[in-house]
């Protein structure tokens, strides 16, 4: 096992962290509705993904 011999200083794990960040959803419109969604999602709006109905989605009058 690893076994440090010297304490690791917060600039030294910081520097090292810098690297380590989130990045922003990728974003696309939907091909049926043109609704903005994430990539590999059913479309919130309108129930499609890929072209295809994914779930029925309740019509509000």
């Amino acid at each position: 096992m690893a076994h440090p011999k010297h304490r690791t200083s917060k600039q030294r794990r910081n520097k090292r962290r810098t690297h380590i960040k989130a990045t922003p959803a990728t974003l696309a419109s939907c091909s049926n509705c043109g609704a903005t969604t994430k990539y590999h999602t059913v479309c919130p709006e309108c129930g499609y993904y890929r072209g295809k109905l994914a779930i029925e989605k309740e019509v509000t009058a």
